[in-house]
């Protein structure tokens, strides 16, 4: 059976590993001293690195991971800043036949113009199988927020909506931020009159005093509570008309609205 886990990185970064016993799947290393300790204590071999950008916090523990595990395949977009054998473009699919898995790649563009997403679900030995499919977002997508647009702007991202406005609600969403207490805090400030999102602060911080991760979200619970996904809604709209005197017509205007307030927000 496949284990999904989020090894602590850093500050606030999680560093996803897939695994089924023997074999794993390893997404965003930027340091290679947790993933190391793990596949040592539960004695797993590293077969795949999936990278999503090229930030050092993503891709910086690579190099020690590809010598300790030379036989490892690593996965990542068209973009010579990451350190990957096997570069994909958006829409491709392939296969991890050690976990009987299969992935899409989806275009998620904006933190980084190269950013991408792996979509994982299935399972190759038993297609009929249902099950949620996974996620892992890198730094386009956050529980209750999103990543800076560094390298893109509010239209990648309105585009990477569109993209991610087929997926099932039940759709894992493996973020590599631990930023949900913060993100509610903003996504209150929009829409201060939510009970249910008041009820999921509440939520994060009982998980968070106890030391336990906010993550995965899912795509449902950010479509019920993520403020750049409610650009829309009544709530969000009346708060940026409190905040702005108004609010911008198109979606557009208005996820940038909301980025520029959560640039400035504390």
């Amino acid at each position: 059976m496949l284990k999904l886990r989020a090894l602590p990185a850093f500050t606030d970064n999680y560093l996803w590993l897939l695994d089924n016993g023997a074999s794993a799947l390893v997404v965003d290393p930027g340091d290679a001293a947790p993933v190391q300790a793990f596949l040592q204590q539960h004695a797993l071999q590293l077969s795949v690195i999936l990278l999503t950008h090229h930030h050092a916090d993503h891709i910086g523990g690579v190099s020690v991971l590809q010598r300790a595990y030379p036989l490892a395949s690593i996965y990542g977009p068209q973009d010579p800043r990451v350190p990957a054998g096997i570069r994909l473009h958006p829409g491709q699919r392939f296969s991890v036949e050690q976990l009987e898995m299969q992935f899409e790649v989806l275009d998620l563009s904006g933190h980084t113009r190269s950013h991408i997403g792996y979509l994982a679900s299935g399972n190759l030995a038993k297609p009929q199988a249902q099950q949620a499919a996974i996620l892992f977002c890198g730094d386009a997508l956050f529980s209750l927020g999103c990543g800076r647009w560094f390298e893109g702007d509010a239209a990648d991202f309105a585009a990477l909506l569109d993209r991610l406005a087929p997926l099932a609600d039940d759709t894992l969403l493996c973020c590599a931020h631990e930023y949900t207490a913060a993100n509610a805090r903003f996504a209150r400030a929009i829409d201060p009159t939510n009970v249910a999102l008041a009820a999921f602060q509440r939520e994060i911080s009982l998980l968070r005093d106890r030391g336990e991760p906010t993550l995965p979200s899912t795509l449902a619970r950010e479509r019920a509570h993520n403020p750049y996904l409610r650009a829309s809604t009544p709530g969000v709209l009346a708060g940026l008309a409190a905040h702005y005197g108004n609010f911008a017509s198109e979606l557009v205007g208005r996820l940038k609205q909301i980025r520029e307030w959560k640039d400035g927000f504390s």
